[in-house]
């Protein structure tokens, strides 16, 4: 999740690519520039890059306590009507129809070549009687999923934008008891549930996820409340606020995706190592299998293997060089073999580590492969991720 953009990085630094006027801000842009935030464009928004503290200390700060995110510029909508799953169902390889209420979970909504539009979250909110399934899609993405979806499936159930919500993010081991004491009994969730919850006083809708690898919450909010909401938050003393540079070196760490630098329009969900997120009721076989574009292709890789000509692979350095994301990958031979998607130092284990894509006789845990970094060959071990464990509470 979270982009849809070129690679993060430039996008994080390109300080010039629109003027601060032509930006959107989120209801909680005053807040961050009062934080003394450092604002970026990103995703048409001005958005906080970093704190005083910087990204090292906000990474490591999200490790260890909580760490707040505000995520506002995400695009939030809500399926309504008792055909809402069958048809969301219609639009990507997940299995809705059987997700119960008050569960949560990964989709990706796919064009006819079985390529990745975008990646999304949703969650039933017992649309089978009254209430809806809500969906998060990317913020760079959102106008374009949002008309994508209402072409594909407006006739067969309401799409409804929420363009008046905000969304934070609160990540970390301690996210829970900070959260707990202005909304008792959030403890009682598990990973990918959620329910609706006043926390100190503001009318919120969250769930038990987010896209660290650490424990925390995703939370809805109405705009007019985010400022209150976020307050109350930060003034917890284990929450310090966090920026869009440490919440892509988490997810990195974590091995979660980036759209528009790990999946896009040209990978299809199997290259992209997203099998799991390809339920059994989906593939061939399964009691509703296919039925998604790009199905033919996506299952076809799915049970032969042999179809992909590349696969995504977690890599770390043999040396202390972070390797950047479209760095050109080598066999030791020489040999071009793939790219690099995403790439830096991971703060955590300060190694730096990468995600990229490789031909399939080079993905094997352990091939060592050479990313030229300014003409320097830098050997890379393909490595298990996530490169720093999970920390997902299952109860």
């Amino acid at each position: 999740m979270d982009s849809c953009l070129p690679p993060l990085e430039n996008a994080l630094s390109d300080t010039t690519s629109a003027s601060p006027a032509s930006l959107f801000k989120t209801p909680l842009h005053d807040l961050h520039v009062e934080l003394g935030a450092r604002m970026v464009p990103f995703a048409g928004y001005s958005m906080p890059v970093q704190y005083p503290a910087g990204l090292m200390a906000e990474h490591l700060h999200t490790r260890s306590a909580a760490g707040l995110f505000d995520v506002s510029h995400m695009g939030q909508l809500r399926l309504v009507g008792p055909d809402a799953a069958a048809a969301l169902e219609s639009l990507i390889p997940v299995d809705v129809i059987d997700l119960a209420p008050g569960k949560q979970r990964y989709g990706l909504l796919l064009n006819e070549d079985g390529g990745i539009i975008d990646d999304l979250m949703f969650f039933n909110r017992d649309y089978a009687n009254g209430g809806d399934i809500f969906v998060i899609v990317n913020g760079a993405c959102k106008v374009g999923d949002i008309a994508h979806i209402q072409a594909k499936i407006g006739t067969r159930c309401e799409v409804i934008p929420m363009p008046d919500m905000a969304l934070l993010a609160l990540q970390g081991p301690q996210a829970v008891t900070a959260l707990q004491r202005l909304a008792p009994g959030v403890e009682k969730l598990v990973f990918m549930s959620g329910g609706r919850f006043t926390v100190a006083g503001c009318d919120c809708f969250l769930t038990r996820s987010g896209y660290t690898g650490e424990d925390g919450f995703e939370i809805s909010v109405p705009a007019s409340q985010a400022d209150t909401l976020a307050r109350a938050l930060l003034a917890q003393p284990e929450v310090k606020p966090i920026g869009l540079g440490a919440r892509n070196s988490l997810r990195l760490e974590a091995g979660l995706c980036l759209y528009g630098n790990d999946i896009d329009t040209s990978t299809t969900p199997i290259e992209a190592g997203l099998n799991w997120a390809i339920q059994k009721v989906r593939r061939t076989g399964g009691a509703r299998a296919g039925g998604f574009p790009g199905a033919d292709k996506i299952l076809t890789q799915l049970s032969d293997p042999a179809q992909l000509s590349r696969k995504r692979v977690g890599l770390i350095a043999l040396e202390r060089v972070p390797v950047r994301e479209h760095t050109e990958l080598q066999s030791l031979d020489g040999t071009v073999i793939g790219e690099v998607s995403s790439g830096l130092l991971g703060p955590s284990i300060n190694q730096p580590v990468a995600m990229g894509y490789v031909s399939p006789e080079f993905a094997a845990i352990g091939t060592r492969v050479n990313a030229m970094v300014r003409g320097k060959a830098v050997t890379m071990e393909v490595a298990a991720m996530p490169f720093v464990p999970t920390r997902y509470y299952r109860g």
